[in-house]
């Protein structure tokens, strides 16, 4: 019996959780990917465009291990669309980011491999350390709640769900 390693599996359940969200933000028109369904300020557009940012911050933190805050990781427009922004040219971004991180994982001799986080205003006052397994477990939780938040905005959009559309 052929055992797959921890990378690939971890590599995997990130994947499993980027398609669920790709299945619930599948046929929408821009506009609608742009639209608020709920009290919150989060849209289908909103949520592909903070997971990509994060995969690309994670990602960078996890590679670079510099301790660097990577532009755009406390910018609250993250999550939402912007202007001229569309649905498509936001989910190749998220294509290239997923990309990115699989390379960088594949790359990694192991996930053991300890960073440096970056400083943050809800940092704690020493400096705090991640192994590249909690960044990507940290990526995996990430992606699989907002998928479950575009689940509920989507349904609540059109009636349509993640579960429906497999």
């Amino acid at each position: 019996m052929t055992t797959s390693s921890e990378k690939t599996e971890l590599a995997q359940a990130l994947a499993e959780q980027r398609e669920l969200l790709l299945i619930t933000v599948r046929g929408l028109s821009d506009a609608q990917a742009a639209r608020r369904t709920t009290v919150s300020e989060l849209t289908l557009g909103g949520i592909v465009r903070h997971l990509t940012q994060g995969e690309e911050a994670w990602t960078r933190i996890m590679v670079e291990a510099d301790g660097e805050l990577p532009d755009g990781m406390l910018d609250m427009e993250q999550y939402r669309m912007a202007e001229g922004d569309t649905l498509a040219g936001l989910l190749e971004r998220y294509t290239a980011a997923a990309r990115a991180t699989e390379e960088a994982v594949s790359g990694l001799p192991d996930l053991d491999r300890s960073v440096p986080l970056p400083t943050t205003p809800w940092s704690p006052p020493e400096p705090e350390y991640w192994s590249a397994r909690r960044i990507l477990l940290h990526m995996i939780r990430e992606t699989a709640q907002h998928a479950g938040h575009a689940d509920i905005i989507r349904e609540a959009l059109d009636g349509a769900s993640t579960t429906a559309q497999r």
